[in-house]
């Protein structure tokens, strides 16, 4: 997709897909620089964010390059996973594949580089900066499917064949990967309050936080469809706002 919101394109990372966002004033200046970047986690009907102009119109606002590696049912967890790679878990390849091509293709590498997950991605983004916050202190997530070991109670197939019960699932979960002394410093997550499944256990993730001290932004009042799209897009601008004006913080804090 070539247009004044960016372009996007798609290439293929040590056999993965991955979509390629990149700004406009960039791409009309092959020669510019980018100083910060996102890695975008999908959801688990793994929907693709180049369908969603509400996004490109943020990334291109902020100057965001941004790269979206597909991984199918995965949960990103760090664990070997049907249907992805029989030989690297999820964590693993962003960590060791994602992370260099960034490196590679701008020059940009941590902590200049955000998170950002929509509902399974959202819960694994957060996951992801709980326990890499020195690499990723900024991440944001929409409607964030955290307490997942619902989704293996009700019998999900991918769920079931990578963990052995719900309890190993719940161990596994953002929240339970909070460390009290040692956090992302810039941390915010959203969910719409009709999102029945999802909703409580983003309410969860606020408390521990608020009982550790831990700094945090968190909207859960804000209604626009439930969970879907429609809030995704809705929370678009808040989200992606945020990850900017932070990672920015960051250039500025080891300059």
């Amino acid at each position: 997709m070539n247009s004044s919101e960016g372009t996007w394109s798609q290439i293929e990372l040590h056999g993965h897909p991955c979509d390629v966002y990149e700004p406009p004033e960039f791409v009309a200046n092959s020669s510019g620089e980018l100083r910060q970047a996102v890695i975008y986690l999908h959801g688990v009907r793994l929907a693709r964010l180049a369908d969603y102009p509400a996004f490109s119109r943020e990334f291109a606002r902020h100057g965001l390059a941004v790269l979206a590696p597909h991984s199918g049912p995965s949960w990103w967890t760090d664990r070997i996973t049907p249907g992805f790679d029989p030989r690297i878990t999820p964590v693993r390849h962003l960590l060791d594949n994602v992370l260099p091509y960034a490196a590679e293709r701008w020059g940009i590498r941590p902590p200049q580089i955000g998170l950002l997950g929509t509902s399974m991605g959202g819960q694994g983004a957060l996951r992801l900066a709980f326990k890499n916050a020195d690499k990723f202190p900024v991440v944001a997530a929409i409607s964030p499917a955290i307490d997942y070991q619902i989704r293996w109670r009700d019998g999900d197939e991918v769920l079931r064949a990578i963990y052995d019960d719900a309890e190993t699932v719940r161990q596994d979960t953002a929240t339970l990967h909070v460390h009290p002394l040692h956090w992302p410093r810039h941390i915010w997550f959203c969910c719409d309050p009709a999102d029945e499944r999802w909703h409580d256990s983003a309410d969860r993730l606020r408390m521990k936080l608020g009982a550790l001290g831990i700094p945090r932004e968190v909207d859960l009042s804000t209604s626009a469809g439930g969970h879907g799209w429609e809030y995704y897009q809705h929370m678009a601008p808040r989200a992606i706002g945020f990850l900017a004006e932070r990672l920015e913080r960051e250039r500025l804090r080891v300059v």
